[in-house]
């Protein structure tokens, strides 16, 4: 399993790294890391056949898995279904859910977990362009 590793924190900023995805192993939450208070984001890789050790469920919290490499099986309570590079499978509270790879790579993906029914504003209902230098 990687280390999450701080590379810079500013009052209103954190930027963290697990270093390179390909060849990452495991899972790695970073919430404490960058101090998020909004939500739990974490990176999960699971080799060839192999599945998360057990099923669980979240009461408040729904997940959004984003797979970024490799094939797999996922299942949520009874439904069981393909998944693969670029799919993003949200899972409601109080459902069962587990994963599978059945591909010989390495299935990699992220996972975002935040307050269900939480968010209120989000792109341009929430965001407002602003006049800054462009110090980039």
């Amino acid at each position: 399993m990687s280390e999450v590793k701080v590379l810079d924190k500013g009052q209103k900023f954190s930027h963290v790294s697990v270093g390179a995805l390909l060849g990452f192993e495991g899972k790695q939450f970073v919430k404490d890391a960058t101090g998020a208070t909004s939500c739990e984001i974490s990176f999960g890789s699971l080799p060839s056949g192999a599945a998360v050790p057990f099923f669980h469920s979240h009461k408040e919290n729904e997940e959004n898995y984003i797979i970024l490499s490799g094939k797999g099986r996922f299942q949520v309570d009874s439904e069981v279904f393909d998944v693969a590079e670029g799919s993003v499978i949200r899972v409601a509270t109080n459902s069962d859910r587990n994963l599978r790879c059945t591909s010989t790579a390495p299935l990699c993906y992220i996972c975002i977990q935040a307050k269900e029914g939480s968010l209120c504003g989000y792109t341009m209902t929430d965001a407002e362009i602003t006049e800054r230098e462009n110090l980039l």
